[in-house]
């Protein structure tokens, strides 16, 4: 896994970096990163704060760039990415502004632990090129902005997709980034931490098969801990604080997720698909984190 995955990540680095030569243009902005833990476990969710302070001269940005963000091992080799367009375009950012926002990052099934460096920068998502910044070059315009420590998964924090579940599938890459899909109702089942707990739920639903969104309920027991709705090409982020009492004293917890409608790829037409089986949702991500 590892081999395969290194070779796509250089072409990666490569793609990203043309265009993006060292020079003596004016820096465009200050970049800092903050990491939420300095500890974080494979497959747990971790807080990135980003902030962009916008130099006084920067100006003419466009939409077209968009913020890189490399996570790589002590060795210096890249592991995975969280590229994004920030909430405000780069093309809205104005001269002396600071522009600050949120994502929450899970950590990719990656099979390395360890000091985790990450670096960011601006590139054009058509041209590759990439903007000059302020702060800790590692070359290739590419910033060095923080670092925190990859570890085991503790046994406790497992989730366990039961029943109602489609096989795991894997994006092409090695990237780590892996779902499942669920069928009308999907049981999945997780240590009781016995305290109050929070549940993140990463999900999307990529098909357009429906006309109207679907209409997603999260159980844990008989008892309706959240619903929400997702439209064709809509993911979702559910952070799901659940009481201890709502737990129960059980040592382990069930936990159903259901849709009120399913599609079969194979019967609808747009699709052209020979997939015959039977789909809600994809989750990406499932963690209990207690509080």
């Amino acid at each position: 896994m590892r081999s395969s995955f290194v070779s796509f990540a250089t072409l990666l680095v490569l793609t990203a970096g043309c265009g993006g030569g060292e020079n003596d243009a004016a820096p465009v902005a200050t970049p800092t990163v903050t990491v939420s833990t300095p500890v974080a476990a494979i497959g747990s969710p971790v807080e990135m704060s980003y902030r962009f302070v916008v130099a006084p001269s920067a100006a003419g940005l466009s939409d077209d760039y968009w913020v890189f963000v490399h996570f790589l091992d002590a060795s210096g080799e890249l592991m995975w990415t969280d590229d994004h367009q920030p909430p405000t375009p780069v093309g809205q950012w104005k001269p002396g502004a600071t522009i600050e926002y949120q994502r929450t990052m899970f950590i990719p099934k990656f099979p390395y632990v360890g000091e985790t460096r990450v670096e960011i920068g601006l590139f054009s998502r058509t041209t590759g090129d990439r903007l000059p910044l302020t702060g800790d070059s590692s070359g290739l315009r590419s910033y060095r902005v923080g670092t925190f420590e990859m570890a085991l998964q503790s046994d406790s924090h497992f989730v366990l997709f039961q029943n109602g579940w489609h096989g795991a599938e894997a994006a092409a890459g090695g990237s780590g980034v892996e779902w499942q899909w669920s069928k009308k109702d999907g049981t999945m089942t997780f240590a009781n931490p016995m305290r109050d707990a929070r549940v993140y739920l990463s999900v999307d639903q990529p098909s357009t098969a429906f006309t109207e969104p679907q209409r997603v309920e999260v159980r844990i027991g008989p008892a309706v801990v959240d619903t929400f709705t997702l439209a064709g090409g809509q993911s979702e982020l559910r952070r799901i604080q659940v009481p201890a009492a709502q737990l129960g004293t059980a040592e382990m917890v069930e936990m159903t997720i259901s849709v009120d409608k399913t599609f079969v790829p194979a019967t609808v037409p747009a699709l052209a698909s020979t997939d015959s089986r039977e789909l809600g949702i994809r989750v990406f991500r499932a963690f209990v984190q207690p509080m």
